[in-house]
């Protein structure tokens, strides 16, 4: 089944619970930033699981310490309940 794209308020209602995560370039997006860069390595690990698991992707980049982190379901051309759910195990894997 083809994920069908979140309407704004079900966006806003998840950018209120989850305040790290904003609204960019009509993508979830968030910046994690580590002691150094093998913590932040070890935490895009940890993130390359939980999407292989999924079957759904980040669009990410790292430098040094930094990973930021942008989710949207490019099949439904926006932000569905996949990137909520992938935000979320993102967020669990940044803090071990």
């Amino acid at each position: 089944m083809r994920p069908t794209k979140s309407s704004d308020q079900e966006i806003k209602s998840f950018l209120a619970k989850y305040s790290s995560w904003k609204l960019q370039n009509e993508k979830l997006f968030r910046e994690f930033v580590f002691k150094d860069f093998k913590e932040a390595f070890a935490f895009m690990q940890r993130v390359a699981v939980l999407a292989e698991e999924m079957d759904h992707h980040p669009e990410w980049s790292n430098v040094y310490n930094k990973v930021n982190i942008a989710l949207t379901t490019h099949d439904a051309r926006g932000i569905t309940k996949l990137d909520f759910e992938l935000a979320e195990k993102v967020d669990k894997a940044a803090t071990k």
